[in-house]
């Protein structure tokens, strides 16, 4: 399979998700999200159709799937799917651009799998639904997903940090746990520079690489740490 190849898979199934997240869905659209021509949308569309996806085309409206029709075969009842709905708006004042990404590709995943009178409920209480916090969708950072990624595969991380007096510093660091503030992300993070455990504002990681390099895991929960070092 060429690159083209998995470049197009990638993008059929991305519109089948498409498809099941939103009741209806112009080529337009789709098009635009994609950055390809209506042309290829409408070829999409026929590939899907021919390897057995139910799509109906409403004429001067778009396309829709056949109520029914669910992948994978997943179901959630109207109070699961509107708790989520809440956890998105509370994601979305979130600070770190990563984590909110990949928040919402999997809150649209889920999403697909709705049926469409729970959907449209979900969709009308995230309209409905704001929270003041982080109002203007500020992102100060960007490695949370990345700084996950390490701390739960035990991958060495090297970065370059800026503290609060300005001063920038190469560390190699082997992440284990990330800690929520109001404000900010902070990692915990053994420190070979200090030779200790540190904690890091993400805000403040100015380069990040995940080396191939693998660390012992730390034996000792959260818990413990706060209990023998605070």
């Amino acid at each position: 399979m060429n690159e083209n190849d998995t470049k197009r898979l990638s993008r059929l199934t991305a519109i089948l998700t498409q498809l099941q997240t939103k009741r209806l869905l112009t080529a337009t659209e789709l098009a635009k999200k994609f950055t390809v021509s209506v042309r290829t949308i409408y070829r999409d569309i026929r590939a899907l159709e021919k390897s057995g996806v139910p799509i109906i085309t409403e004429d001067g409206k778009g396309y829709t799937l056949m109520e029914g029709y669910r992948v994978p075969p997943i179901m959630f009842t109207e109070t699961q799917a509107n708790a989520l709905i809440l956890a998105e708006q509370l994601v979305l004042k979130n600070k770190d651009s990563s984590f909110v990404k990949d928040y919402l590709d999997a809150i649209e995943k889920i999403k697909a799998v709705l049926g469409h009178k729970i959907k449209d409920k979900a969709n009308l209480l995230a309209e409905r639904t704001r929270f003041n916090q982080n109002y203007n969708n500020e992102r100060n950072s960007h490695n949370l997903s990345d700084l996950q990624f390490a701390l739960t595969n035990f991958y060495l991380i090297k970065i370059e940090y800026t503290n609060e007096a300005n001063n920038t510093t190469e560390r190699l660091i082997e992440p284990f746990a990330l800690v929520s503030t109001q404000e900010n992300w902070l990692l915990l993070a053994w420190c070979r520079l200090r030779n200790e455990f540190r904690f890091f504002r993400i805000d403040r990681i100015k380069k990040l690489e995940i080396l191939t390099e693998k660390f012992s895991p730390h034996k000792m929960t959260l818990q413990e740490y706060f209990e023998r070092y605070h």
